[in-house]
């Protein structure tokens, strides 16, 4: 018997949850300076319950050949790479209106 999602009802393999989730979430990306003066982009606003954030993490350091980790529910990556994490997030099912680059 296939597994049923509780929130939308469908089986696992057509779940549409995450989907969803995707276009609704308020994302802002910064670039912060930390110890030594080295840069780190920092992404925030990604709800946890909803989107798989270390899978997210995990794809965006290994688009951007980068170290980095999550902490308190946002993604830091190493070095600064504000511009072409919202091209990224775009192609993963992220809506371009929602994500703030500052």
């Amino acid at each position: 018997m296939t597994d049923i999602c509780p929130k939308c009802g469908l089986p696992k393999q057509l779940c549409v949850c995450e989907t969803i989730a995707k276009e609704e979430q308020r994302i802002k990306i910064t670039a912060v300076k930390r110890r030594f003066n080295k840069l780190i982009t920092l992404v925030t606003g990604i709800n946890i319950k909803e989107i798989d954030i270390k899978d997210l993490s995990k794809s965006l350091k290994a688009k951007f050949a980068c170290g980095g980790t999550v902490k308190d529910g946002n993604i830091e990556l190493q070095g600064d790479h504000k511009s072409k994490v919202k091209d990224e997030l775009v192609k993963l099912g992220f809506s371009p209106d929602t994500i703030d680059v500052e």
